[in-house]
């Protein structure tokens, strides 16, 4: 591997890590926010005692998340120097924005809402996990916002004195439309992965504790309600995707020549793909254009159109891994959901799950983590050669003068620091997970009376 593939590696593995933790962060905070509400208005104190478990989970994993995120954003000064120079007008008001305000909106609202529980009022102290519960998706917003110009640059302009791309509106930077399909998919991916963390910590304590078959359910309808939007919000994705990127729709199906009425295959086999697939008459021109007959471009005219475009080269990503990527994340995302459905359908009215069921249950967050995971692999690999489609290639954006040696010395010890973090946070989930839920008696129930002696 040389410079360029190892730098690029280092960045997928310090993101792809970091991801692990932001869907969760979002989910469980809207999770905590939405049980202290429920208990306001319910006054039965079980909720308040989700929203008091929920929330530690919540804290655990959003001090990962600060120490991942921060890791992330020293990337562009350790390794994309030339691409930060370059566009730093355009990413810098995004990431400010997301550090001053999201990030210190989160971190201290978080801490009054910890330490509030007997100090604040009711109202106000329900106030501050619903501002922690905004500021997580202020901050995804504002951060797919940056990751939206990348796929679909918008609103800049090349300045003829430095010769680098400046910002001109910022307002037209958020509303990119990218950025419009790709955050409701990335909230109901977040639902998805929270829900199924409350699922399958509820599961493996439910013997010991049959107090969590609450907190059980309410991470399977999570879970549910997050793929079923998954879905939808996927599918005008894939639109808005097809729209402004439509080489990385023809590789996610390894279609070379343009067709109408194009098939999507379940599965192919062969080098390149596919030579032997399975196929879904007409799905592909539905999920790229929403019709079936509709024309969808091939990777073959593509090539030649942006060689003619933008000088010789190959423009064509990696055909198998955006065929499998974009395929296994659409496989774990439904399997999730369905095990999701079938549980809530097994424990209706008192009902117990199977026993091989529960066995498995607890390992369930693993398949929305791969789906979100898959996801981005694919969003970000399928756009190569570009860092910013149609204006910069990768290559010119790792900083200069950067050597093997260095990039494998750092890439080391993210790795090493990275794989304690993951003992730490997962060592701290589990240690929460076995404290007792205590869950408070309905508020008509009158309390025993004190023994007398």
């Amino acid at each position: 591997m040389d410079v360029l593939d190892l730098t690029r590696l280092q960045f997928a593995v310090v993101t792809i890590y970091h991801y692990f933790f932001v869907p969760l962060s979002i989910s469980l905070a809207a999770i905590a926010a939405g049980l202290e509400i429920t208990w306001l208005r319910t006054r039965d104190d079980k909720w308040r005692d989700l929203a008091k478990f929920v929330g530690k989970l919540l804290i655990v994993t959003f001090a990962v998340g600060v120490v991942t995120g921060l890791v992330q954003e020293f990337q562009f000064g350790m390794a994309w120097s030339a691409f930060a120079k370059f566009y730093g007008d355009v990413f810098g008001p995004t990431l400010a924005i997301e550090g001053m305000l999201a990030f210190f909106l989160e971190a201290t609202f978080l801490a009054l809402w910890y330490f509030g529980w007997d100090r604040l009022p009711r109202l106000a102290h329900a106030a501050t996990i619903v501002i922690v519960s905004l500021g997580t998706v202020l901050s995804a917003f504002i951060i797919l916002a940056a990751n939206s110009f990348m796929q679909n640059p918008i609103a800049y302009e090349m300045d003829p004195v430095t010769g680098r791309a400046r910002l001109t509106s910022f307002t037209a930077l958020l509303l990119n439309k990218v950025n419009l399909a790709a955050f409701p998919h990335t909230l109901s991916g977040a639902a998805m992965i929270g829900g199924a963390l409350l699922l399958a910590i509820a599961v493996w304590r439910m013997a010991a504790e049959p107090a969590h078959r609450t907190l059980a359910r309410l991470g399977a309808w999570v879970m549910v309600a997050g793929g079923a939007a998954t879905a939808l919000t996927g599918d005008h994705l894939g639109k808005v995707i097809t729209e402004v990127q439509p080489m990385k729709m023809a590789a996610a199906e390894a279609l070379y020549s343009t067709t109408s009425g194009a098939s999507f295959s379940i599965f192919a086999t062969g080098k390149p793909l596919p030579q032997f697939s399975i196929e879904l008459p007409y799905l592909l021109s539905i999920l790229a254009k929403g019709s079936p007959t509709a024309t969808v471009q091939g990777i073959d005219d593509l090539q030649a159109q942006y060689a003619a475009q933008f000088g010789p080269g190959s423009y064509v990503p990696m055909i198998p891994v955006a065929f499998w990527t974009f395929r296994l994340m659409i496989g774990a995302g439904m399997l999730a959901a369905v095990v999701g459905a079938f549980y809530l359908w097994r424990t209706r009215k008192n009902g117990d799950a199977p026993r091989w069921l529960t066995r498995w249950l607890p390992l369930i967050p693993l398949l929305p983590a791969a789906a979100n995971t898959l996801g981005w692999i694919f969003t970000e690999t399928a756009r190569q050669p570009w860092i910013a489609f149609g204006l910069t290639k990768v290559a010119d954006g790792i900083s200069p003068g950067l050597t093997s040696a260095e990039v494998i010395a750092s890439l080391t010890g993210f790795a090493l620091v990275y794989g304690i973090v993951a003992v730490v946070w997962f060592r701290l989930i589990r240690h929460l997970a076995r404290q007792p839920l205590r869950l408070a008696e309905p508020a008509d129930k009158s309390p025993e009376p004190a023994p007398v002696y």
